[in-house]
Parts: C-alpha cells; structure tokens; sequence
C-alpha cells in the first residue's frame, strides 16, 4: 500500500519571486540574478542554506517599507492552520481551515490530521514578518519600515530574517511536535530558572493600593508557599508611584523579603511625563486618527536623552532591590496601536522615529537587549505588551495574553485560557509563558475562577494570582495552597484533546473544565 503523500511545504529553497514596495503604492518587482533579486537601487539575497533560508536587504538608493517573498506550488488541501500573534494574543487563536488573507505573525503551522508541520523566522528577525498561505503558494512578508515610513539603510545590509522550518513525524502528539519547532526557532531560549509564582495587586486594586496591601499579599505568597518549595514573588502593580502610599520602595522590597517572599515590581518604561523636552518624544502621528491617545506621552528609545531617562528608571528599581522587573505597554508606546488592531501593517503610515537607519523590529529588540544590560543578569525580566519573537533569549518570561479580568469572568475565559492553549508550545522554548493573573474577587463566581486557578496550575506556566481579602475565605485557601503546590511540582504541559475543534480547549489529558457554565459565553465586547 503506497504511503500517503507528504503534506509539508518545501521552503528551503530559491523563492520564485520578490517583491519591494517603498509605500505599498510604489511596487517594485525585483529581477533574480543567481541567489539575489535586483531593480533600481534595491537587492534582496534570499539564499537558500541547510535547513533555512537566510533573507538580506538592501537598498542605498530607496526607503523601503515592505518585502513580499512568494514561494509558489501546490498547497495539499483540507489542511488546518495556526499562526502566531504580533505580541500578546486576543482570544483569537486558533486552528483554521485555508484563509489566503490570513496574517500569521512570525510562524505559523499546519496539520493534516496526522502530521504537524512548523514554518516560521529565527528569534531577532530585522523586519517585522507574517505568513500567509494559499492553494497555490505561501508567502512571507518583511515589514522593514521605520516608524510608518520607510527605512533609510544607505549602505549597510540589513539580515531581515532567517526561514527555518521543522518537518514532523507521522503520528508525533502535535503540541510537542510545535514546542520543538519552537525550539528550532529559538536555539537559546532564556527560560526562568524554577517556578515563577506569587501574588500581584492589580485585579483586586487596580491601581489604588498601598504598602500595608502589598505586606499582607506578601504574607499571603508566603502562607501559599508549600513545604520546601521555591519563593514565591510578590509583585507589586501599577500605583505604586503614590508616594503617600509608598513612602519608602527600598523598605518595602526588604519588609518583604523578609517573609521568605520576592520582591517584584510592574514598570511602564516609556512613559513620559508632562513637560518632558518634546524631541525626546515618540511622534503623535503613531496614532494616526486615533488622536485621543495624544495625551499618552512616550520616550522615542532611538533619542540618546531619552534611553539616558528609561535606564535611570530601571536602575532605581534595581538599587530598590526588586527581584523582578515587569515592563508593559512598550510595543503601544512605540508603534501606537494594540497587537489586535495591527493586521498586516504595525502601524500606521506616515511617520519615523528618531534615528531613521533602522527598523522598527530592529528598535524593538535593541530597546529589549538595553533593559537586559541595565537590569543586570540576576533580575527576572517578565516582560508585557512585548513581540516574543523579538525578546525570546533577552526576557524570562513572557505575558502571552492580553488581560484577564478580577471583575468579568468573560475576559478571563477569553483571553486566559486561549492564550495558554495555543502558545504553551512556546513555554521554556521562548521564555516561561504567563498567562495572566488568577483573580480571586467577589465580582468573578469562584466556582469559575477555581477552575481557572486548577488550569493555569496544572498548565506548569507561571502562577500568579490576584486575592481580594474579602473574598478569601476557608475553600479558597485551600485551593489556592493546592495550586501552588503543583505549581512548584513543575508539571509537565499536556495536549488537549479539543485543540483543534475550540478556541478554549475543555478536555485536558484526563482533566475536565467548563468555562462557559451555565449561561454560556457573553457574546458582548468585554
């Protein structure tokens, strides 16, 4: 009996044809000439290697903004896609039949019903990149501008990405088969040593806490830690910059730390004050029409002054004597739009940054590798709002999700359980995956949040929950010391046996949750 054909799609080698847009109105098809692709003061290499293809980019004579790479040939249908996302995810991953308009950042994989296949871009790309696949073809396109406008690389050679690919194994349980795709991705990925769990303010506060809040939910971590397991952290949120409240930070990292708990701390590093010399200023034009987030001022990273002014911030957090550093909201600050509403262009039109010779991708990962080298090597890096496939190998640990909510259970399933279910392959093969905050609130029914709190547990990604004193109670202690007891076990991540039918896998390797109860999904914006 002859064996059923291979479905997985051959990248690894010459592509069949590339294309360069300085502005998507001014294409430019490129003639090949042996492994490079030329016209009018623009050259891209595509060289086929082993096992990848590396793409280099230049153009001394124009400002591009976009390479479309095309590899045509026949696509086996009834395949199931999944793509990635540009930095947090939305609720909107998922396995999908054949979408030729599909974006797909960064990778995206395919299974036939018994083989799962990885396609994607090495970690540290220099252009921004999304796939998209089709009946006749797949494509990869290299957003290469800087800001919105196009980038001015005069004379040097950009490596904007390297293609890898992984070919799988008939029969391979596909989530392992697409956490080692990860791993070929990511050859030196920076995992968190240990288990990363503890107590965060935010949704019980939201911002309006206090120092004598944040020793009880140290005292909290401290009760949780089970017999012989690893310190929890305490990670304070935003608000904390209320010096009526917080009178004294190194005081109070060493106050915690002195209930056997670690010091954490949540930072927007690019935001600006007002009156801040406005050409240390990222553009407003970022927003395009959005210009009611004028008022959100942000360091441009590519002004020396204003790097000078982020690492000032980040070494107080340090001489403070917070463990860990969460950073948010830089990839907004910088780009101006949310991973949700970027598509196929980051950000808008029209605009630059500062230094105009580099990326946007370029910038991002140069501004990630700066708040390594200024935080030091000892401090754990969880980074939020952030591109994973730009700071795999710099940061600890990843927010793969967008929020979770202590007031909406809706969010939570939404944006929780999706984010773990289709980026837990990237769990130690990036960086440790969070998923967010497990909030134990009166507003949130706790028959939902304990089945959040037993999968994000058993999950083996980060466990960090968010308590409202009023809603603890006898039941919730005990669960709450039985989840970080099997978080500091490091389970191992399972397969759920619905990956590929829901956006919220129910069945889990043996284990059971119901996240719609009841009443359903809330089919409102939330």
């Amino acid at each position: 009996m002859a064996s059923p054909a291979s479905t997985y799609i051959d990248l690894f080698r010459h592509p069949d044809s590339v294309m360069a847009y300085a502005g998507l109105e001014n294409a430019m098809k490129l003639a090949r000439i042996g492994t490079r692709w030329q016209a009018s003061g623009v050259e891209v290499e595509a060289s086929p290697e082993a096992a990848k293809v590396a793409i280099r980019v230049s153009a001394p004579g124009a400002a591009l903004t976009q390479i479309h790479v095309r590899w045509n040939m026949s696509v086996a249908p009834g395949l199931r896609g999944l793509g990635d996302h540009w930095e947090r995810s939305y609720g909107d991953l998922a396995w999908r039949g054949m979408e030729p308009e599909r974006v797909m950042p960064w990778y995206f994989a395919t299974y036939d019903g018994s083989t799962l296949h990885g396609y994607g871009v090495e970690i540290g790309a220099g252009a921004l990149c999304f796939w998209q696949v089709d009946p006749e073809g797949v494509s990869l396109w290299l957003d290469v501008t800087n800001g919105g406008s196009g980038v001015a690389l005069g004379q040097r050679q950009l490596p904007a990405a390297t293609v890898v690919a992984r070919k799988g194994e008939a029969g391979e349980p596909p989530m392992a088969a697409l956490g080692k795709f990860c791993r070929v991705m990511c050859t030196k990925p920076r995992p968190a040593p240990g288990v990363i769990y503890g107590t965060n303010d935010w949704y019980y506060a939201y911002g309006n806490s206090s120092q004598e809040q944040i020793l009880e939910d140290a005292e909290l971590a401290a009760s949780l830690r089970p017999k012989g397991g690893p310190r929890p952290f305490t990670v304070i949120d935003e608000g904390w910059a209320n010096q009526a409240k917080f009178p004294d930070m190194t005081h109070l990292a060493d106050e915690i730390r002195k209930k056997e708990v670690r010091p954490g701390i949540w930072v927007r590093p690019l935001r600006a004050a007002r009156g801040t010399n406005p050409t240390w200023l990222m553009s407003d034009a970022r927003f395009g029409k959005r210009t009611e987030r004028a008022k959100e001022l942000a360091y441009d990273p590519t002004v020396p002054e204003a790097l000078d002014a982020v690492r000032a911030q980040l070494r107080q957090l340090a001489a403070w004597g917070y463990e860990l550093v969460k950073h948010d909201f830089s990839t907004y600050d910088m780009l101006g739009q949310w991973g949700f509403e970027m598509g196929a262009q980051p950000t808008v039109p029209g605009w630059s940054f500062h230094d105009r010779s580099r990326t946007n991708a370029e910038i991002i990962a140069g501004f990630y590798r700066e708040i390594r080298e200024t935080l030091g090597e000892k401090t754990l890096i969880l980074g939020c709002n952030t591109m994973g496939q730009l700071s795999a190998g710099i940061f600890d640990a990843q927010r793969t999700g967008d929020d979770t909510s202590g007031k909406v259970w809706e969010r939570t399933r939404r944006m929780g359980v999706n984010t773990i279910a289709f980026r837990l392959p990237q769990h130690r093969n990036f960086f440790v995956a969070d998923g967010d905050c497990v909030a134990v609130t009166r507003a949130v029914p706790w028959q939902q949040t304990q089945e959040w709190l037993r999968f994000v547990a058993a999950s083996g990604t980060s466990l960090i929950v968010s308590v409202e004193k009023q809603a603890m109670g006898a039941e919730q202690r005990r669960a709450l010391g039985e989840a970080f007891s099997m978080a500091a076990s490091e389970p191992s991540p399972e397969m759920p046996a619905d990956w590929f039918e829901s956006t919220t896998p129910e069945r889990w390797s043996g284990k059971q949750f119901a996240w719609c109860g009841d009443d359903g999904a809330y089919p409102f914006t939330v």
